[in-house]
């Protein structure tokens, strides 16, 4: 069994926000037999100013280091992890001049890498397995520089060359080919970056099943006006058409989008429907309790490069509350099969909203949160440890 580790995660992502992160689940069960630091994403100059102004919002206080940047947090599994916040990092991005953008990484880089050896020291932290998450970009600036045993890529989702361009896809791939080893998302990411390295191991999302089973349907909802909903990101992926389709076409149901509108144009197009109602992001806490007084719910991705290698969070999350769900077929999720409907087109979508309302039953409902049960966080982390456990015994061979 994997324990008595000393894991680094180089993350992309924040500990705390208002969705759920497969990074911030794993790692919170990974702590329960191993010790965890959680390097926080690399908060810039710039995120610093914006915060001052009040426009965005990041750990001031910790990033200047007027307070603590290494912490103790508890997790959702009640599990303890360390949690670094780093110093402010100069903005590269955006530089179109490779010199320059080279330059200033490596500097970030040589602060990021001084200020992780200093946490692990202070934790007593040796030979330490670092899982990338999703983070290439410093990543392979970092290869060797946090005197790690193991390095393992866990890659999630696809490129986001929208921030770093066709920087984005080189730096996934060039780790790719340095990393001991890869755990993917998805089937379809695992296919295509087999070429890049061979010790590829598929570990899909999940769900915090306890959380979301108190919360369970026992039965389709007895109301007059039945509730569409979709709870997440309304960003780059969202298939506006698709869902203002059905908003039309079904003036008698409501639809209910809660999440952070990131792409406002989602908003502006849809919010002058009277059957449409948009909320704040809430905490993931809060999500099955909305979940239980939806009649269906929605996973409508536009389908393009991007979007083949989703394996969505939100897919188990509505089926361990017992709600029906709708998808684009952007994805090939063969796994859900005979248990979520898959749309080609808007009125094919459109079709599938009414049929899985006017057809549900209690019998339906036990089918989908049974199948929910077996992708549960605790399942998945069993699996991510396995495939540590033989990138490890690789390592050594």
């Amino acid at each position: 069994m994997f324990k008595q580790k000393n894991i680094v995660c180089v993350s992309n992502t924040t500990w705390e926000g208002f969705y759920t992160k497969s990074t911030v689940q794993l790692l919170s069960l990974l702590a329960k037999t191993n010790r965890v630091l959680f390097v926080e994403y690399p908060f810039t100059i710039k995120d610093l100013m914006m915060t001052l102004l009040g426009k965005a919002k990041a750990p001031v206080g910790r990033m200047l280091g007027i307070k603590p940047r290494l912490a103790s947090q508890n997790s959702a599994f009640n599990t303890e992890v360390f949690q670094l916040i780093l110093p402010p990092m100069l903005p590269f991005a955006a530089f179109k001049s490779e010199f320059l953008y080279d330059f200033l990484l490596k500097i970030n880089t040589a602060i990021y890498a001084r200020s992780v050896k200093r946490a692990c020291r202070k934790l007593k932290m040796e030979n330490t397995v670092c899982i990338n998450a999703y983070n290439s970009i410093y990543g392979n600036y970092l290869l060797g520089k946090l005197n790690e045993e193991l390095d393992i890529f866990y890659c999630y989702d696809g490129p986001d060359a929208r921030r770093y361009g066709d920087r984005a896809e080189k730096a996934d791939q060039e780790f790719a080919r340095n990393a001991d080893g890869l755990i993917v998302t998805s089937d379809y990411l695992a296919r295509s970056m087999k070429h890049l390295n061979q010790n590829v191991t598929v570990v899909k999302n999940g769900v915090d099943f306890k959380l979301f089973n108190k919360e369970t349907k026992t039965k389709p909802r007895s109301v007059n006006r039945k509730k569409v909903g979709y709870i997440g990101s309304i960003d780059h992926r969202f298939d506006l058409e698709t869902v203002e389709y059905s908003i039309q076409q079904l003036p008698d149901y409501d639809f209910e989008f809660i999440g952070d509108q990131m792409n406002k144009g989602v908003a502006e197009q849809l919010a002058k429907y009277p059957n449409v109602t948009f909320k704040p992001p809430v905490s993931p806490f809060e999500v099955p309790a909305l979940l239980k007084t939806c009649d269906v719910g929605l996973i409508p991705y536009l389908c393009n490069e991007y979007t083949k290698n989703i394996y969505p969070l939100k897919i188990n999350e509505y089926l361990s509350v017992g709600v029906p769900v709708v998808l684009t077929t952007f994805a090939s999720l063969p796994d859900f099969d005979g248990i979520v409907s898959f749309a080609n087109d808007k009125e094919e979508f459109c079709k599938a909203i009414v049929d899985n309302i006017e057809t549900d039953s209690p019998e339906k409902i036990k089918q989908r949160n049974k199948f929910a049960e077996k992708t549960s966080w605790e399942n998945r982390a069993i699996e991510f440890e396995t495939a540590i456990e033989k990138f490890m015994t690789q390592n050594k061979n």
